[in-house]
């Protein structure tokens, strides 16, 4: 019997309505450690494909039979290979179709409501590596912020709901994600935001974005506007959507807060991080819905699949929000950092324009969970 292909759309769809799935995950048990397809009602087996080479049956009874089976690997081959093995033994199993490499680059698309006079707001997960992306729409425009580098996702988009990109942002130079940002400029003819303390090695022009740039979509009154909130890098800069949306960037996630040391400056930007969460954020209202760049564990997803909270809610939940100690303050966040991400130094070099690495290679250097995040 032949095997059937699940895509990373209809996963992600199992994720969102937090459905059973039983993963065989045959890649490199290090591989799997460190980065794995999360989902709240997951359970999952790792074994090492080339230790399934002569045959699935001293694993036969560690898969069920009650619920559905997925196997994934790297690229897609070894996961077919031991999925055509278990049906051979009369098992009914999928395999993840373009393997962890697909998982890695889906996006998904959801909307996160409706601004003043006529306009939406959309957020981009990409699920398999936890950073989020965005679109503001109004009267035939857009406006797209975070893109990641599988830039025909935003066009097509934009193309299907008759807007045209007028503007790209990104709130500051990415260090663990390729940033779109320059492609879809291009490609559209916009205009490409970069804060210009974070693009001081630019190798390209674009439009400096500072505290205090208002910039409108379309021709109603949705306006993004610009908050200077350095910490995760010295030109970080948050957006204030309609009124009603906080773009957060990779400051202040849902359940953690950014990282300041992705340019070896942790010491010297860890200030500047208090400041922005401590002081400048809490000047604003309350009633604010945080959108950030990133999330870090599954548990952060909406029922809807979305990711946000009131800026309320944070202040009174977010750990990294309720330390009321300077110093305490600055030790967890210079003592508690993750590893870096992946090739966070070329993906920096990317995003300021200095490489060029062919599509295989960006997808190498991006392979692995984000890591934005204080711990």
């Amino acid at each position: 019997m032949t095997v059937k292909a699940m895509t990373s759309k209809e996963v992600t769809r199992k994720v969102f309505d937090k459905e059973p799935l039983f993963i065989l995950d045959v890649r490199n048990e290090s591989d799997f450690a460190d980065w794995k397809i999360e989902g709240e009602n997951f359970d999952y087996l790792n074994i090492p494909y080339f230790e399934l080479l002569d045959g699935v049956e001293e694993i036969m009874d560690k898969i069920p039979t009650d619920k559905e089976v997925l196997v994934a690997c790297a690229k897609e081959g070894a996961s077919v290979m031991v999925a055509e093995f278990l049906s051979e033994a009369g098992l009914s199993v999928s395999y993840l179709e373009g393997g962890m490499k697909a998982w890695s680059e889906h996006l998904e698309p959801v909307k996160i409501g409706d601004l003043k006079d006529g306009g939406e707001l959309y957020q981009f997960v990409r699920i398999g590596k936890g950073c989020l992306s965005y679109m503001v729409v109004s009267n035939g425009e857009a406006a797209i912020i975070d893109s990641t580098r599988m830039t025909d996702v935003y066009l097509d988009f934009a193309n299907s709901i008759n807007a045209k990109i007028t503007h790209v942002f990104d709130t500051h130079l990415h260090g663990d994600h390729i940033s779109g940002g320059r492609v879809i400029a291009e490609k559209s003819n916009a205009n490409y935001w970069l804060p210009p303390k974070d693009a001081t090695e630019v190798t390209f022009e674009y439009q400096a974005l500072e505290g205090g740039n208002e910039v409108t979509i379309g021709n109603t009154a949705i306006n993004i506007h610009a908050l200077y909130s350095p910490g995760h890098t010295i030109g970080s800069t948050s957006f204030v959507v309609d009124e009603k949306y906080l773009l957060s960037g990779d400051i202040l996630f849902i359940d953690s807060i950014g990282r300041p040391d992705l340019a070896g400056l942790a010491e010297d930007w860890v200030g500047d991080l208090r400041e922005s969460l401590y002081k400048r954020y809490r000047e604003l209202s309350e009633e604010l819905v945080v959108l950030p760049a990133h999330f870090m564990i599954i548990e952060e997803l909406n029922e809807d699949g979305s990711v946000s909270e009131k800026l309320g809610t944070l202040f009174a939940k977010n750990h990294g929000l309720n330390i009321e100690d300077e110093e305490v303050f600055r030790k967890l966040v210079t003592e508690n950092l993750p590893p870096q991400p992946n090739a966070y130094q070329e993906i920096r070099e990317t995003n300021m324009g200095k490489i060029s690495p062919d599509q295989d290679k960006q997808r190498e250097m991006e392979i692995g969970p984000n890591r934005c995040a204080v711990r």
